[in-house]
C-alpha cells in the first residue's frame, strides 16, 4: 500500500478519491462510484470528504517533508 496523499495528476475536485484508491488498489472510477452511492446513504460522507481534503497533504508537499 502506498502512503494517502492527494495526487497532482488524475484528480478531478480534491484528489480524495484518487489517493484512496491509489492507497487500496483500486481504479479512481470505482472509488468514486462507491462515493457517490455512500452519498445516497445517510450519514456524514460529504462532511468526512472535505475533512480529508483539508487534512491530506498533496502528494508534492508529502515528498517535500518525507524523510
Amino acid at each position: 500500500m502506498s502512503r494517502l496523499a492527494r495526487p497532482t495528476n488524475g484528480r478531478m475536485i480534491g484528489g480524495v478519491c484518487a489517493a484512496l484508491a491509489r492507497r487500496f488498489g483500486t481504479s479512481t472510477s470505482t472509488m468514486r462510484v462507491i462515493f457517490v452511492v455512500s452519498c445516497l446513504l445517510p450519514g456524514p460522507q460529504f462532511l468526512l470528504y472535505l475533512a480529508l481534503w483539508l487534512l491530506l497533504p498533496s502528494e508534492e508537499k508529502a515528498a517535500r517533508t518525507a524523510w
